[in-house]
C-alpha cells in the first residue's frame, strides 16, 4: 500500500475540524448551526438532553475517521493489517463522498421543488455550497489517501 501523505494529512484535518464543529454544537455554541436547517436546527435552538448526548456522539463517531488515518502513518509489517485499513480507507472514502453526493442531489432537487424538504433558503444554500461538498472533499482525502503499491 502506498500513502499519500499529503492528503493524509489534509485528511487529518478535516476530521478533527468536522469533529471539533459537532463538539462546539453539543457545548451549545450556535453559530453556523443554522445553516443545517430543518429539525436539526429547529432541536438545537431548545435542545434536549437527549439531543445533546447524540451530538456529543456525533463528534466522537467522527473521531474514528482519525484513527483510521492515524493507523496509515504507522509502518507495518502485517499484510493482513495493511489489507485492512487500505478497504477501510477506500470504503470510509466512498461513503463519505456518496453521503455529500446523494445529499447534494436530493437537495437540489428539494431547491427545485421535485421533493419537499424542510429546508429555507438560507439551509439549502450553505448545505449545496458548502455542507455536502464539505462531506465529498473529505471522501476525496481519505479515498486517494491510499493506493495499492
Amino acid at each position: 500500500m502506498k500513502r499519500n501523505f499529503g492528503l493524509i494529512s489534509l485528511g487529518i484535518v478535516w476530521t478533527v475540524l468536522f469533529a471539533g464543529i459537532s463538539f462546539y454544537w453539543a457545548m451549545g455554541g450556535l453559530k453556523g448551526v443554522r445553516s443545517l436547517g430543518g429539525s436539526i436546527y429547529e432541536m438545537s435552538l431548545n435542545p434536549e438532553p437527549s439531543f445533546i448526548v447524540i451530538v456529543w456522539l456525533a463528534g466522537v463517531i467522527k473521531l474514528l475517521g482519525l484513527i483510521l488515518l492515524l493507523m496509515l502513518l504507522a509502518n507495518w509489517n502485517n499484510n493482513t493489517i495493511i489489507k485492512i485499513l487500505y478497504y477501510m480507507t477506500k470504503i470510509a472514502g466512498i461513503a463519505l463522498f456518496l453521503y455529500g453526493l446523494l445529499n447534494f442531489i436530493t437537495i437540489s432537487l428539494s431547491a427545485i421543488h421535485v421533493l419537499d424538504f424542510d429546508l429555507d433558503s438560507y439551509a439549502t444554500f450553505w448545505r449545496l455550497v458548502f455542507w455536502e461538498p464539505f462531506w465529498m472533499l473529505g471522501g476525496i482525502f481519505y479515498f486517494f489517501s491510499v493506493r495499492k503499491s
